[in-house]
């Protein structure tokens, strides 16, 4: 089975694939260091990473690896950030759940709608059973949006990640069908 596309949308946001002119918003929040200072690599010094972002991005689709989708806001277009299903592996029914967003979207609630649609549609389109998502330990905000979702925190990975010379943890958090189907 390929692994589509999909376009989603809730009451306040849209789920769409990356089109070429995201490039300049891409760039505006993997630049931001304070976006990113969890983040498992630096935040980028050059505007054409975007463009190896984007990408990177239809590798992944044509690869039947994962679906990465920009994410905004219905009632004026401005893009928040983005989500994914990544890792995708058929035979195993897993995947992986990641996502971005900018500072301004913090708080709102946007995270957990998007990737609350994006498992909607994942765990019926793609027959999983298990997604898995990680976080640095030190992010607070993102390890609730995986709770607020049902995930569980299921252990952590020691010195996991090194950033700039930051040593840290990471969480890792699994959400099981059964599980989503309950919530």
């Amino acid at each position: 089975m390929a692994l589509p596309t999909p376009t989603l949308q809730t009451d306040r946001l849209r789920l769409r694939p990356f089109e070429d002119g995201d490039a300049g918003d891409l760039w505006a929040l993997h630049s931001d260091a304070h976006v990113l200072r969890y983040w498992d690599s630096p935040p980028w010094t050059e505007p054409a990473r975007a463009e190896r972002f984007l990408a990177a991005c239809r590798q992944m689709a044509d690869d039947d690896a994962g679906a990465r989708l920009a994410v905004e806001r219905v009632a004026d277009g401005v893009f928040l950030g983005w989500c994914s299903l990544n890792r995708w592996n058929p035979d195993h029914r897993s995947a992986s759940l990641g996502y971005c967003y900018g500072e301004a979207a913090w708080g709102h609630g946007y995270a957990t709608e998007a990737a609350g649609a994006l498992l909607d549609w994942a765990f019926a389109t793609l027959d999983l059973n298990r997604v898995q998502a990680e976080t640095d330990t030190r992010n607070l905000g993102s390890a609730r949006v995986l709770e607020k979702l049902g995930f569980l925190r299921e252990g952590t990975l020691r010195e996991d990640c090194v950033v700039d010379g930051d040593v840290s943890d990471s969480w890792v958090h699994g959400l099981l069908r059964r599980e989503w189907r309950a919530s």
